[in-house]
Order: structure tokens, then sequence, then C-alpha cells
């Protein structure tokens, strides 16, 4: 069906995140594509004026409530559920979920993570973020609902932009992965993805994709990766564990993010990230772009102040 003759909104939540946004990549890659977008933000701030700037319907609301999910959902036949690293997860996922089956949609895509896959009522990890995500694919499994799951491996924002302070003061990218491999693979290969998804579900229905980036390789080939890319020597330091994580809080986590992201780091350091698939180019057509390519793209961000 052409988006001539689809012209019932599609709604994306958690449309107005920052970095490695996955919600506000899916909803301009759908206007481009000419579809209709309503945008569910949590306030109205300059991301959400953007986003109705490129032509979305912009609805703020809470996933949290019940009568604004409904508010923002009414009308909606193709839903995209998405929404950031919070204790809240779960409810906002069940909310979401519910009014979904009331409205009868036909397509309900899910932004899950790869992690899943190897998890189940025996088997899950220390972080209550990915717990929450298996459980949250129950309940949709559950529902009856007509859902995609979409488990992208992690973010290389996640992995980079995060430490690039690190990487442009003293050309060293400090972590605890020891000689752990990661596919990592960059938000708007996984927004792609989903805007292809959501453009035509029908044939997808009933589908879990698992994304990841082109290769799967040790923090020493993404050091040069990086020096590749930035034209200097950019080096690996296998830090330890318990020295990374207390360092978290200074990031400004809260405990229950810090959590999410220790786990990533002891699963990076046992090799679980150590993985591979070709979704992402089998439904797009086109590869996930590379480190070297990532970096340059926020070549800025990795290089040295200006003194």
């Amino acid at each position: 069906m052409s988006t001539k003759q689809y012209q019932i909104p599609i709604l994306v939540t958690g449309a107005a995140g920052r970095i490695g946004s996955v919600g506000r990549l899916v909803a301009e890659l759908l206007l481009a594509r000419g579809f209709r977008v309503r945008a569910l933000v949590r306030v109205e701030d300059e991301r959400a004026s953007r986003l109705r700037g490129l032509g979305a319907e912009v609805v703020a609301g809470d996933l949290l409530d019940l009568m604004e999910v409904h508010r923002a959902l009414e009308g909606c036949e193709r839903v995209f559920f998405a929404m950031s690293v919070a204790p809240t997860y779960l409810e906002a996922a069940a909310n979401v979920a519910v009014v979904a089956k009331h409205h009868a949609v036909k397509a309900f895509v899910n932004l899950s993570q790869m992690t899943v896959k190897e998890m189940d009522i025996f088997n899950t990890t220390s972080s209550p973020q990915q717990k929450q995500h298996w459980l949250a694919e129950q309940i949709l499994s559950w529902s009856g609902l007509p859902v995609v799951e979409v488990r992208p491996t992690v973010f290389m924002e996640g992995l980079f932009l995060q430490s690039a302070k690190g990487i442009s003061r003293q050309n060293r990218i400090f972590a605890p992965f020891g000689r752990g491999r990661n596919s990592a693979i960059a938000a708007v290969d996984v927004a792609r993805t989903i805007a292809e998804i959501l453009s035509e579900p029908a044939k997808h229905i009933g589908c879990a994709y698992h994304l990841t980036g082109p290769v799967s390789q040790d923090m020493d080939a993404v050091a040069r990766e990086f020096s590749a890319a930035l034209g200097r020597t950019i080096t690996y330091i296998d830090i330890p564990f318990d020295n990374w994580t207390e360092q978290l809080a200074a990031f400004g986590m809260s405990p229950f993010v810090a959590s999410h992201v220790a786990t990533i780091a002891k699963l990076h350091g046992e090799n679980r990230y150590d993985r591979y698939s070709d979704d992402v180019e089998v439904l797009t057509g086109r590869p996930p772009i590379g480190i070297r390519e990532f970096v340059l793209q926020h070549a800025s961000e990795f290089s040295p102040s200006p003194t």
C-alpha cells in the first residue's frame, strides 16, 4: 500500500529522544516517506517543535497515564513502541499494549533488545531493564496483538558517544570489556529497519528481527577503526570492572540506569555480545554502517577541543 493510499497516522512513542533516539529517527523517516505521523513526546520543548515543523502531529503525554495513552493512540492502526531505560518501562509497555488491544491496532512494532533472545523463566540477567524487556515481550505475546519484535544489540551511541571525552582528550577508550567482541549498531540503522517494517507491516507480523552492525570485533579492532577514521592513534585500555562501575554515578546516571549499564559491561566481558545478523540488510536492502563510518559522522565529538 502506497503512502497516498495509507493516510492513517502512525503512532511513534519516544519521539523526542536525544542521543541515539530511535523514536525520533523513525518519525523523521516515516515523514520523509510521506506517511502521517503522530509523535508522542513527554514534554513540549524544542524537540517537539522540530517534529511539528517536519509535519508530525505532536501529542504530549505520559505513558503511565491510561487516558493519555488512549488520546495518543485513538485513530491509529500502526504503533511503534519504544521507551528509554526506566524503572517504569514495564508499566508503560503494559499500558500501551492494553490500549492498543482496545483500539484493535493492525501492527504493533516493539523495540526490545537482543539479550531477550537468551532469556526465559530460568535465565535472566542482573539488569532489571533487560528483565522488563523480556516480561514486556511475554505480555505482548499473550495479548494476541499483531506484534513485530525488533531486537537490536548494543548501540554505538551508548558504547562510544558516552565515552567521547576520554577519546578526544586522551586518545583512549577506557572500558572493562576484556577480549569480548561486539557488533554494535547505529541507531539510524535500527530506525531504518523499523520504518521499513511500519511502511508495510502485514508481512512482518509475528516475526522477531535481530539487528547488529556489519561485523563482530574486539575492542582493539574497534580502536583501530577509530584510528583510521580520526587520523590519529586511538588505543583501548581494559580497566577493572569495579573501578569503572564506581565512575557511573559521576556521569549522572541513576542507580537503575547504572545497574543496566554495568550489566551490559559484564556481559560484554563474558563475550555475550559476539553476535551477527544480516536482518538489517535483508529488510532494508542496505547494510548497516560500521564503526569507522559512525566515527566519521561524529568526528567532532571525538576530536580534541581547540586550545
